[in-house]
């Protein structure tokens, strides 16, 4: 696949969260790395049976919100991450997942990389998971 093509691939959509740019007026757009990285946040923001016409999209990981943060919980975090990622972002591959529990502001930070299909370029990321709704604003 060259350049050109690859870059099509990974397409162009509204940014997320929508937002308006203040200078033009429209809608702003994400493209291709950018746009992977928020479908990512996207995949993992959402709740599995949220959608109401699509149920199966999200991420299992709010299943272990309130969670004690033992080995079998983040081992169990980890591979949901892994799979959500798998299944709904056919963009990526190479996908590695680390969980960091970080106790003492009661969050996981997700650590993930990942290689874009078509370009081969390698990316990172780490995703804060709150274990406790409404702590870390």
């Amino acid at each position: 696949m060259d350049e050109n093509n690859a870059k099509e691939f990974l397409g162009r959509g509204f940014s997320f969260p929508i937002r308006v740019d203040k200078n033009t007026g429209r809608i702003v757009t994400s493209g291709q790395e950018e746009s992977i990285k928020e479908a990512i946040r996207v995949i993992l923001n959402t709740r599995r049976g949220e959608r109401i016409r699509n149920p199966r999209f999200g991420c299992g990981i709010w299943d272990y919100a309130f969670s004690t943060m033992d080995y079998t919980s983040l081992s169990a975090m980890k591979r949901e991450v892994e799979m959500a990622l798998v299944r709904w972002e056919p963009r990526i591959e190479d996908i590695a997942v680390e969980v960091e529990p970080v106790e003492a502001e009661g969050q996981v930070l997700i650590h993930i990389s990942y290689v874009v299909r078509g370009t081969n370029n390698p990316f990172n990321m780490v995703f804060p998971f709150y274990i406790n709704e409404g702590y870390g604003g």
